[in-house]
């Protein structure tokens, strides 16, 4: 590729992605997320629970003299609690759905798992050395809502990389595995 474009594919990609250490020739061709299915998965589990708090809420206002001042007041501080708590476990879910993140660069795969708060962890990954690139789908919903785990395996110590809940197209998989090809070329002639 022409050195020039080369650069400015290498600018946009500090732009786009500031967050990832790039070679000064380096640039990223594909950045996978997880499957938006996830994100609805974690706005409904929210939007359910809210619902259900509200509505135990309201049940508690309007219900008749069965429950003195003094259970009402308990109970609106259990259901305040109930709130809070579905609030933050959204937020977590969401951090952690934005936590990880998969870059193929024109050298690496480059990838960032977070799977708690606390753990997390991040794979740098030659593209010279991946063997193998595919894409599985292993369940009814993972075909209907067209998600499932992406995976790379490696040479030499068959290490195999893998991102789940993803939603990687047949173009992409393919692009992917052009970017390997054409690396391990690239890497037989500099060893020439």
């Amino acid at each position: 590729m022409d050195s020039s474009l080369t650069k400015i594919r290498h600018e946009r990609s500090k732009k786009d992605f500031p967050g990832l250490k790039l070679d000064d020739d380096e640039y990223v061709e594909f950045a996978f997320r997880r499957a938006r299915v996830c994100l609805k998965m974690i706005f409904g589990g929210i939007a359910i629970s809210l619902i259900v708090i509200l509505f135990m809420f309201l049940l508690v206002l309007l219900g008749q003299s069965m429950i003195d001042e003094m259970g009402k007041n308990f109970l609106f501080i259990i259901l305040t609690a109930l709130l809070v708590s579905a609030f933050i476990i959204g937020i977590v879910a969401l951090r952690i759905y934005n936590g990880n993140k998969l870059f193929v660069t024109n050298k690496h795969v480059i990838q960032f798992l977070m799977n708690s708060l606390v753990s997390s962890s991040i794979n740098i990954i030659d593209l010279a050395s991946i063997e193998d690139a595919s894409f599985r789908q292993d369940s009814f919903l993972q075909t209907i809502f067209h998600y499932g785990t992406f995976r790379l395996a490696t040479v030499g110590d068959e290490t195999t990389y893998t991102f789940k809940y993803s939603d990687v197209s047949t173009t992409e998989l393919e692009g992917v595995t052009k970017l390997i090809t054409d690396a391990k070329k690239f890497a037989k002639t500099k060893e020439k």
